[in-house]
């Protein structure tokens, strides 16, 4: 069974055209969707430390922020 991605197709579609494209291949929006949540998953997993190091079961926003950068 292939993967589903949890982010739109829709979505991928809005973002790439915002980027100037006129036309999206379905392709090129799985193949975004898969980058993004490769990328969102290890921002998460990042996040997920901080609050535990800081004894917390709950991730915040500063939690992502600073496990993005």
């Amino acid at each position: 069974m292939p993967k589903r991605n949890i982010l739109s197709q829709n979505a991928m579609d809005k973002i790439i055209r915002q980027a100037g494209a006129l036309r999206v291949s379905d392709s090129a929006k799985r193949a975004l969707a898969d980058v993004l949540e490769t990328k969102a998953l290890k921002i998460s997993t990042e996040a997920k430390k901080f609050a535990e190091h800081a004894s917390r079961k709950t991730i915040t926003k500063k939690d992502i922020e600073l496990a993005a950068h």
